[in-house]
């Protein structure tokens, strides 16, 4: 059974922010920190300072000739199947890193002098240059190094849609980069069935194969390769006439190398960026270019997930739920959770890790939702970009009133902008009857200074719910451009 099921959340994937795990199957999915580097959004980079901390920190020692104190850092790295992804099938077997494994990828890792040279600098990199390390074996690993992260964020979630918390539970050892040292504590975990569950934000997880051996050699290494037996003009150099021009074309086969007895083991690839270390660099760069890492769509979801709704399904439904939802206070909590689900589902993978009722200034005041900005493109990439309006967090209050929000409802939000967190905040209401007197308090409050709010009412929700059908999201961010507009210009 998924999360969402044992907990009754009546909520799809596509309204999640977390994978929603079956908790008896692993899912082929996989934490990848090349591709977590391409993120900017804060729990993200967090997480990423926490993986490089780690593996930098034993690349020191094994330069200072201290192997036995970074491989004693290995034998923490073992067997995690609390996020139940991974290729196992069947029963989640945890087919992370054993205790065998442990030892024999540091000793790959040593004796590859991948380390000593300078070529492993990430720990992505052994995918490329260690023997025996894949990447699950990557991924399972990196899942061990930041599970502090996984933890906290677990706990966010259950927070936000009531799942209930086990406290006192033991955490498991997580890498504390302050102190350099792997630590465990006792805190309020996620146990289903009496095993710990984490969840994980389904923005970072990644099947790309993207970076991979067989990427680097077969269009970095060969290519250099071509390239240069088309200099030194090898035997290896063909020719044929192009049929339109009848002029000669120079050419040099991937296969012909292959054939001459180039390979894309390991051993050949580190001996090769030996030699070449720019192509390693260029493949890094190109590889963790946005154009070749992107976060799954939902539409990959539901290939991967079995029994997983269909988007346009979902999104059908959320519409009707949301023409259905009586205003009043007695529905603002139904509000309030479809209000999560439709924005998740609208602006993902832009907006993550949405946290409910987040206490600020002391706890004094609290908002209705916030999201992290993860945006590095469109409109709420512009925000900070282009409108100079501090944007870390997105803060979104939902009104399920009968009645036309008033200044009181703008000045609440408002105060709970900061230069810290971020000026800018949506108002999500059923209807306005005077639009244009509102904008006109919205205008006051972005001329003041104290931040920009934008107001959202159920035409606008299911105008871009029917976009998001057909993937329109220009249109969809038209609605918000357009309101924005209207606010800062009148």
């Amino acid at each position: 059974m998924k999360i969402s099921e044992i907990y009754n959340l009546e909520k799809t994937q596509q309204e999640l922010d977390f994978v929603d795990i079956d908790i008896e199957s692993d899912t082929p999915l996989f934490i990848d920190p090349a591709f977590l580097s391409t993120k900017n959004d804060r729990w993200s980079i967090d997480a990423l300072r926490t993986l490089r901390n780690f593996f930098q920190h034993v690349i020191n020692l094994i330069n200072e000739s201290r192997q036995k104190d970074a491989k004693v850092l290995f034998d923490f790295l073992t067997e995690p199947n609390e996020t139940r992804l991974g290729l196992s099938k069947g029963s989640p077997q945890g087919k992370g890193v054993g205790e065998g494994d442990t030892i024999s990828i540091f000793e790959s890792l040593v004796d590859s002098k991948a380390v000593e040279t300078g070529l492993v600098e990430d720990l992505e990199d052994c995918v490329i240059f260690v023997e025996g390390f894949g990447r699950d074996k990557l991924s399972d690993m990196s899942t061990n190094i930041i599970k502090k992260h996984l933890i906290e964020y677990t706990q966010k979630q259950c927070e936000l849609w009531g799942i209930p918390l086990t406290s006192n539970v033991p955490s498991g050892f997580f890498w504390n980069r302050a102190t350099k040292k792997w630590q465990s504590d006792y805190t309020n975990m996620l146990v289903v069935n009496g095993e710990k569950i984490l969840l994980v934000p389904k923005g970072i997880v990644s099947y790309s194969k993207e970076y991979t051996p067989q990427t680097f050699n077969q269009h970095f290494v060969l290519n250099f390769l071509q390239s240069k037996h088309l200099s030194l003009n090898s035997h290896l150099v063909q020719t044929r006439k192009n049929k339109k021009t009848s002029q000669e074309i120079r050419f040099v086969t991937k296969k012909s190398l292959r054939e001459e007895g180039h390979t894309e083991n390991k051993e050949t690839l580190r001996k090769f960026t030996e030699e070449h270390p720019s192509v390693f660099r260029d493949f890094k760069r190109e590889v963790r270019n946005m154009n070749n890492m992107k976060p799954l769509t939902h539409e990959q979801f539901s290939e991967i997930q079995q029994g997983s709704e269909v988007v346009e399904d979902v999104i059908n439904y959320l519409i009707e739920k949301l023409e259905n939802t009586p205003r009043g206070r007695d529905n603002a909590t139904e509000y309030h959770r479809l209000s999560i689900g439709i924005m998740s589902l609208l602006f993902y993978p832009v907006l993550t890790s949405p946290q409910v009722e987040q206490a600020i200034h002391e706890g004094r005041k609290r908002i209705d939702i916030t999201f992290d900005n993860s945006a590095n493109y469109g409109f709420f990439h512009s925000l900070h970009s282009i409108h100079k309006t501090p944007s870390s967090y997105i803060f979104i209050e939902c009104k399920n009133y009968s009645s036309d929000p008033r200044n009181p409802e703008l000045d609440q939000l408002a105060g709970r902008f900061s230069w810290n967190t971020g000026k800018f905040g949506i108002l999500l209401c059923r209807e306005i009857d005077n639009i244009d007197l509102f904008l006109t308090r919205c205008r006051d409050t972005s001329n003041d200074d104290r931040g920009i709010i934008i107001p959202l009412v159920d035409e606008d929700l299911i105008s871009m719910l029917n976009y998001k059908k057909v993937n329109d999201y220009d249109s969809i961010e038209k609605i918000l451009t357009d309101r924005l507009r209207k606010v800062k210009l009148g």
